[in-house]
């Protein structure tokens, strides 16, 4: 994409999404900061600026209140750059799709000391970018070279790129899972392989699972004999997509796979918002913010 498509979606975002997480962001550990979260009988030491002379009135001794830490936002993004994610029979490809999201998180928590880093799940193996201003770790997300599709199955999936980023991201803060959740092996019945890693992620981050999905996903048209290939694998398969059982039994497993994947991201804790290459994603993305502030 180029500069131009950018500063095009850069307009879009902050005409039609307000506001995910703009300015300071409220640490969840005690520290130096604002807000009070708890009282606690005085120890030498304690700021007596500090004192709830409310509390200490009532109960004839000292007490200070500790304020709730303040810090700035580290945001990653888990960018799915798995062979199934190139694809697309619509408007775009899923990872065009899925590097526009990118972009469009970090100018949406763009603020004063606020950063985001991403991680890319590639057939290579995981790549990292350091984090970095979150207006100029958009621009890198979505102004970059095109890269060559490459075939075959990913030396990690998405269950060991979650640990790894874990692993590799101590600090807590924002997570942005960008994937469409298949995996290499095909598996689309739940447990899924990915469900613990997500789990412990959110444990110590606020989590958002964006699945991209494309209308080829959800329904298998009627053109007659096709040759299909499992882009993750290689894996290739003729059916005939005229033979009107087909086409249900692979709807009803589509529509089968939504429902548990929406299941298994809320079991875990997380967010979850679906878009689609073939419907306008900012519009869909602003409906999920608006949720998310509300709620």
């Amino acid at each position: 994409m180029s500069l131009a498509a950018f500063h095009s979606l850069e307009l879009q975002v902050r005409r039609r999404v307000s506001g995910l997480m703009y300015g300071d962001n409220e640490g969840i550990r005690l520290g130096p900061g604002s807000v009070a979260e708890e009282v606690v009988r005085y120890q030498p030491g304690d700021d007596v600026r500090r004192i709830d002379w409310n509390v200490t009135a009532r109960s004839m001794d000292s007490y200070v209140w500790r304020p709730r830490a303040d810090h700035e936002l580290e945001t990653w993004v888990l960018l799915d750059e798995t062979p199934s994610m190139a694809f697309g029979t619509d408007v775009t490809e899923k990872g065009d799709l899925a590097a526009q999201v990118a972009g469009a998180i970090g100018l949406l928590t763009d603020g004063p000391g606020n950063r985001m880093g991403i991680a890319r799940l590639t057939v290579d193996g995981m790549a990292y970018s350091r984090p970095l201003a979150s207006r100029k770790a958009a621009r890198r997300a979505v102004v970059t070279p095109d890269r060559p599709a490459r075939d075959g199955v990913a030396e990690v999936d998405l269950t060991t790129g979650l640990d790894e980023l874990s692993r590799r991201a101590r600090r807590p803060g924002l997570r942005i899972v960008v994937s469409d959740l298949l995996g290499a092996d095909g598996t689309i019945e739940r447990p899924f392989a990915w469900e613990r890693a997500l789990r412990r992620m959110a444990v110590r981050n606020q989590v958002v699972v964006v699945e991209i999905i494309d209308p080829r996903d959800l329904s298998l048209p009627d053109v007659g004999h096709l040759v299909l290939v499992d882009p993750e694998s290689g894996r290739q398969r003729e059916i005939s997509t005229s033979d009107r059982r087909t086409r249900a039994a692979f709807d009803s497993a589509a529509q089968q796979f939504r429902i548990d994947t929406t299941d298994a991201v809320r079991a875990a804790g997380c967010q979850h918002v679906v878009l689609r290459t073939d419907q306008d994603w900012l519009l869909g993305l602003a409906r999920f913010v608006q949720r998310w502030n509300r709620s």
